[in-house]
């Protein structure tokens, strides 16, 4: 009996079957079926059909480009269908210089794209911060302020002096990232940080973004390209399947950011405001620790704290009575009345508020054999970590082809 199941798995016939796609059902010619361990297999004709002799129990391994690979273990049967599903992409294409599309394994520079939704499933108002670790070699610097501007520099700076960030081209378009800050207000001083440029645009929008890092890459563009090029495509309106004419997308998103005590610095509760005992030398008194003016005009010189001072050195809390900052604004509840000298109940933590956004976009989309079109219309509203801060910004965004004849073909966008 052992002889004979030995002789049956070893005998040898004609397998023949039919190598077809998973995702459509269309014949792969050119599919390889191949026993295993060895070389010996054939290939599939222009149907997909292919012809191979085998033993029982033998495994063939059937491939194609771009697909995952199956098995068939011969059996019984003299007949086999296989259906071969899609494995990994091959060839990427990415969008370099001029809008042109080209294979991304054929570029001599280094090259970086992502998908829109890296830059807009959590809702910043400035896009480009949402860039941090994301791009290899790229370095995020954030101002850290509510609709603050944001530098981003491509492999480190080449100027102490000059504009190192990237230049950004929005669907062929370059555009500056510079702000309008003042040299005033890069060194700390006073003023509005209103944002950079490209800040403007809704994230919402974005389809892709690729960022050129070779000089060979970013050629095209001269001189203003020398720190490399940050290539935004926006999306476009497409021809709608079935009897849909216009199609309809709606995001709506909300955060939340709030301060972290755990990292605030922990403030000493024992001693007020001052340096030290050398604020007043009047009347009986030598250099103390407080001013002494009359306030009350009672004849008696009273205790005033050197609210001036941000140092913490100044006289221990006690509980007695003196007059602080506000006992001399008429406009205050405090005027010309002491309080207790005691540490304040709310300690500079309570400062902070809950940050929130909001943020929507609603966009409507279409298009024929004549041309296409998208709109849409994004709106942020955010309230920021410090009081009496918030920003309201909306966008309008336009995009439409048109298709004059099979050759040429017109496109705009306007934001």
């Amino acid at each position: 009996m052992l002889l004979m199941a030995a002789l049956a798995y070893g005998q040898s016939k004609t397998i023949t079957g039919t190598i077809t796609s998973a995702e459509n059902g269309d014949p792969l010619p050119g599919a390889t079926v191949v026993k295993q361990g060895t070389s010996d297999g054939t290939v599939t004709d222009v149907e997909g059909k292919f012809t191979i002799e085998a033993e029982i129990g033998q495994v063939l391994v059937v491939s194609y480009i771009g697909m995952e690979d199956a098995t068939i273990t011969v059996g019984s049967a003299n007949v086999y269908n296989v259906q071969l599903e899609s494995g990994i992409e091959l060839e990427e294409f990415v969008v370099t210089a001029l809008g042109i599309s080209r294979e991304k394994k054929s570029l001599g520079y280094a090259t970086q794209e992502l998908s829109g939704e890296a830059v807009s499933d959590v809702t910043t108002d400035n896009f480009i911060n949402n860039l941090a670790g994301k791009v290899a070699g790229v370095q995020i610097k954030q101002s850290g302020n509510i609709g603050g501007s944001s530098n981003i520099v491509i492999r480190g700076y080449n100027s102490l002096t000059g504009n190192n960030q990237a230049l950004f081209v929005v669907d062929g378009i370059p555009m500056g990232n510079q702000n309008v800050n003042t040299d005033y207000q890069s060194v700390g001083g006073k003023g509005y940080d209103y944002g950079n440029a490209i800040s403007d645009i809704d994230p919402d929008n974005i389809e892709s973004i690729n960022v050129l890092k070779g000089a060979a890459a970013t050629a095209l563009y001269g001189s203003r390209a020398a720190n490399g090029v940050v290539m935004i495509t926006t999306k476009k309106g497409r021809v709608m399947e079935g009897d849909r004419r216009i199609g309809v997308t709606i995001n709506s998103g909300v955060t939340f950011g709030y301060a972290d005590k755990t990292t605030f610095p922990e403030y000493q509760k024992e001693y007020g405001a001052g340096y030290g005992p050398f604020y007043d030398d009047s009347g009986d008194f030598y250099y103390d620790q407080w001013y002494h003016i009359d306030i009350n005009e009672d004849g008696e010189l009273d205790y005033v704290v050197p609210f001036t001072e941000d140092g913490s050195y100044g006289p221990r809390f006690d509980g007695r009575d003196v007059y602080h900052w506000d006992s001399f604004v008429p406009d205050l509840p405090g005027y010309r009345t002491p309080r207790p000298w005691v540490y304040s109940p709310n300690d500079a933590f309570t400062f902070f508020e809950t940050q929130t956004a909001w943020d929507n976009n609603i966009a409507l989309y279409g298009g024929n054999e004549t041309g296409t079109f998208r709109m849409s219309f994004g709106n942020l509203d955010q309230k920021g970590i410090l009081p009496n801060s918030e920003l309201t910004r909306n966008n309008f965004s336009l995009n439409g082809t048109m298709n004059l004849t099979d050759n040429i073909r017109i496109s705009g966008t306007a934001n």
